[in-house]
């Protein structure tokens, strides 16, 4: 483990530069069978516990500013990061989940659990969603408003669905105007605000003149 000053500390002093975070990805990315999307894994919490603790340990040993524990789909995968967090003392990170809809994960958990679950874990210091439809997010976050007081991210993707098969996407991109959305989903609550999967930097310009970052 890293040692050094507390973690909120090193994120504090270090808020007027660049921030390096490390991303923890789902197991489902590793199946590479779109189960990031569905939450429909063949791991119970102790296999995510084994999965999750040596590569976070890895991750944690590079030196990073805080892990990003991303599009998290699955409220077992939520509680396994949530453990693991609890035993890194000298960890910091953010938590994102990946849902189906304005109100569920993708393996059909109520989004407000999974964020009592990470949110209760004081190593966890933001929580949100990305990699989903942006129509979902600004209730999502509404949602989440309502149950932490952390600060809220999100980073959704394009709108586009994701076709395990042919490993390609789907649809056409979400037509919101992403500045509009951006704004909205400040007064939602998030403060770090983005783009996943299929959004580029078109869209980022777009959430820094909306915001005027």
């Amino acid at each position: 483990m890293p040692s050094g000053p507390a973690p909120r500390a090193r994120v504090r002093a270090a808020r007027h530069r660049p921030l390096v975070a490390a991303s923890v990805g789902p197991y489902g990315a590793f199946r590479a069978d779109g189960s990031e999307y569905t939450g429909a894994y063949d791991l119970g919490l102790d296999g995510l516990l084994d999965f999750h603790r040596e590569r976070m340990r890895l991750l944690l040993e590079a030196g990073p500013d805080l892990l990003a524990c991303e599009t998290i789909p699955s409220a077992v995968e939520a509680r396994a990061l949530a453990r693991l967090l609890a035993e890194l003392p000298g960890a910091l990170a953010w938590v994102s989940f990946s849902c189906r809809d304005a109100a569920r994960l993708c393996d059909g958990t109520p989004f407000v659990d999974a964020v009592r679950t990470v949110a209760a874990v004081p190593q966890v210091a933001a929580v949100g969603v990305n990699c989903t439809a942006p129509s979902h997010v600004e209730s999502l976050l509404r949602a989440a408003a309502a149950v932490t007081d952390k600060p809220l991210v999100a980073y959704p993707n394009s709108g586009e669905t994701y076709d395990a098969a042919a490993r390609a996407w789907r649809g056409t991109s979400d037509p919101l105007d992403w500045g509009e959305r951006a704004r909205a989903w400040r007064a939602a609550g998030a403060r770090l605000v983005g783009g996943c999967c299929r959004t580029g930097p078109d869209h980022v310009r777009a959430v820094r003149a909306a915001l005027r970052c």
